[in-house]
């Protein structure tokens, strides 16, 4: 198939593509690269994908190494980019892992997540209107949950009361993305991801924080004085539940649905951090702090819709996820090892 992965150069988007393209799919990958966190990473992830050198604005940019790989450097408000995008390729599925992510950071730039992740979504939503495809899987969020106080979280559950406006615009999308299924049969599904960590992961994640505070011997923030769990879920664990989705696009007449993908398993902050030390083989030192706004207390997905459609549930132990995450952060591997 042809497909599009939106946010090919972050790091669900980077991973997915790599395993698409050894399952012998015509991958275009598009992303903007902004500045939000380390641009050194996007490129080294796009440089493992077999993208080289630089990349102007539109331009599709031939990979390297995979002949049916191409990077496309943009953002989604380019209405009129992504419209010839989709004109020039047809493609079969589009997967939309762009956006703003981050909770904290919505609190100093929220128009930032409405520009993304809204507008964006609905100019891409457009382009599925005017270029029918058989499936768009994008990404929603855990955190459209809120404060809900019922565990496990199960995707029928009450999501109206976000406290971040990260979570709030995710929760749009879902909205919208029903709006679209119903007026214009648009088969699509959400996928609410929870805490996603590995190699590659992103160094606004607390895996990376962590890790580089502790080998530089300097403290690490602990919010809520450590009083938070985390349903932590390793990012092959991900990769296999988009791939399952991707061949089980909603059907009837408002043709939308929405999973759950995490672990199933949430651990204890204060647990993950000793989880930390015994991998990289050094102690840690702890700046206790308040509850962080726009935070929320606990992640815990009930997976019981994705396993009885897949057949396939999140399960790698935190441990040994953590392992790797901790070999690929300390190698040379890690182009921000040294910054």
């Amino acid at each position: 198939m042809r497909i599009l992965i939106t946010g090919a150069a972050g790091f669900i988007g980077f991973f997915l593509a790599r395993r698409l393209l050894e399952q012998g799919h015509d991958i275009v990958g598009l992303d903007e690269l902004n500045d939000y966190y380390a641009p050194q990473l996007k490129k080294a992830r796009l440089a493992e994908l077999g993208v080289r050198g630089e990349t102007p604005d539109g331009v599709e940019v031939p990979s390297e190494e995979h002949k049916g790989f191409r990077f496309v450097k943009m953002h989604l408000e380019d209405q009129n980019g992504l419209e010839a995008l989709f004109e020039a390729h047809g493609f079969d599925m589009v997967v939309n892992l762009a956006g703003q992510a981050g909770v904290r950071y919505s609190l100093e730039n929220p128009r930032a997540y409405v520009q993304s992740n809204v507008l964006g979504f609905v100019n891409l939503l457009e382009c599925c209107r005017r270029h029918p495809v058989r499936h768009l899987l994008y990404a929603s969020s855990s955190s459209v949950y809120g404060g809900n106080e019922k565990t496990p979280f199960h995707e029928d559950d009450p999501v109206n009361t976000p406290v971040s406006l990260y979570a709030a615009t995710k929760r749009c999308d879902e909205l919208i993305a029903h709006v679209y299924a119903h007026l214009y049969r648009i088969p699509s599904t959400g996928l609410r991801f929870f805490t996603v960590y590995g190699p590659w992961g992103r160094p606004d994640m607390a895996p990376s924080l962590f890790a580089r505070s502790i080998l530089a011997g300097k403290p690490i923030n602990v919010f809520n004085n450590g009083n938070l769990s985390r349903d932590f879920t390793y990012i092959d664990d991900i990769i296999e539940a988009v791939l399952r989705l991707m061949d089980h696009a909603p059907e009837g007449d408002e043709p939308t649905d929405i999973y759950n993908v995490g672990c199933g398993h949430p651990m204890q902050l204060m647990d993950f951090i000793r989880t930390l030390e015994h991998a990289l083989g050094k102690k840690a030192t702890l700046h206790m702090l308040p509850m962080q706004q726009g935070d929320v207390y606990q992640t815990f997905a009930d997976t019981t819709k994705l396993r009885m459609l897949t057949g396939f549930a999140p399960s790698t132990p935190l441990e040994e996820g953590i392992r790797r995450f901790a070999t690929w952060y300390d190698s040379p591997l890690n182009p921000l090892r040294e910054l």
